[in-house]
Formats: C-alpha cells, sequence, structure tokens
C-alpha cells in the first residue's frame, strides 16, 4: 500500500482480534512513532503496552477508576471490558519536558502524531487499530497507576489487531467545508 492510499483511507476498526503486531511488526509500529515531528529532538513519548494479562491489568485500572468516582454498575462494567476491544493496547503518554523553549502543548502534539504513526504503521503492515482517548486518559487513579505525573499526559489509548469484519465505505468530504486561502 502506498502512502497516499494508507492515508487517505484511513479508518478505525472498533473490535479486533488476534493477531496482534510482534516482533519486527510491533518493532516497526514504534519505530514509525519515534519518527514523529519532534521539534527540540524532546522525544517526549513513552509508550506501555498491554496484551495479554496485561489487558486485565489495564481492565483493573480502569474499574478502580470508575469506583473511586463511585460510577454506576454498567460503567464498571464497561470499563472492565473495554481494554478487550483488541489483543493489543498500546497506551501512549506524552512525557513532557518542562522548562523547555518548546511549549508544553507542542510536546503533547508530538505524541500525538506518534499515535498517529504508530495506527499507519500497523495498517501498512495489514494489521488494523483504533486511537481512543475519553475520560480515563485524565483519571487521577489512572494517571497514578500509570506513573502519569506533572504536565505529563496520556495522549491515547491506541488499540491493535486484525479486522474480524467488513470495512464501511468512507464517507467523502467536501473539502470546500475545511479549507480556506489568504
Amino acid at each position: 500500500m502506498d502512502a497516499l492510499s494508507l492515508l487517505l483511507n484511513r479508518r478505525s476498526i472498533p473490535k479486533l482480534v488476534e493477531p496482534a503486531p510482534e516482533g519486527e511488526a510491533l518493532d516497526n509500529i514504534f519505530r514509525a512513532g519515534l519518527r514523529a515531528p519532534d521539534h527540540g529532538g524532546l522525544m517526549p513519548w513513552r509508550f506501555i503496552v498491554s496484551q495479554g494479562d496485561g489487558l486485565q491489568r489495564l481492565a483493573d485500572i480502569l474499574v478502580a477508576a470508575a469506583k473511586a468516582d463511585d460510577l454506576e454498575e454498567f460503567v464498571i462494567e464497561k470499563a472492565s471490558k473495554a481494554p478487550f476491544r483488541a489483543p493489543m493496547v498500546i497506551t501512549v503518554v506524552s512525557k513532557v519536558t518542562e522548562g523547555h523553549k518548546v511549549p508544553v502543548i507542542e510536546q503533547h502534539l508530538s505524541a500525538g502524531c506518534a499515535v498517529q504513526a504508530m495506527q499507519m504503521a500497523a495498517v501498512a503492515q495489514g494489521f488494523s487499530g483504533f486511537w481512543r482517548t475519553g475520560s480515563w486518559a485524565y483519571h487521577p487513579v489512572v494517571r497514578e497507576a500509570l506513573g502519569v505525573e506533572g504536565e505529563d499526559m496520556i495522549v491515547g489509548f491506541l488499540y491493535l489487531g486484525s479486522a474480524n469484519c467488513r470495512e464501511a465505505k468512507l464517507h467523502e468530504r467536501d473539502l470546500n467545508q475545511f479549507v480556506e486561502y489568504l
């Protein structure tokens, strides 16, 4: 698949199955993330892989967050199942260098670019994925459990695996609604 086709046909597949990337394919995904734009060469990323028993550990963290907020049982149940929507979840954390000339927002954006590059690298190798953030990414229980401190931020949970469904047709967007020229 050429790079332009990959980008123009990007989509999220919300339920993934085995196999997940491993070995060289997984290394390529991380290498792609490390090539994200990085003003100042700060490498403001941290990747936390959950698979196998790690998915249950991630689910336990989400459940603890839901219980800490005294949420309804159906929300707790949903949190317990969330990581199992794919055989692998990579939590991408922006690891901020505070007090640097590169603004914190640029460091967060760089980590976000890493997630996008990683998802595209997965798809280029025949896998599928989707990027979720949601309220759990900002929850203090989740942040603490994953060692996210200070200005650091979870910029996304990248779910990876293989598609077990037919992809929905992509809808063309009207460029005129989004593009302006000065």
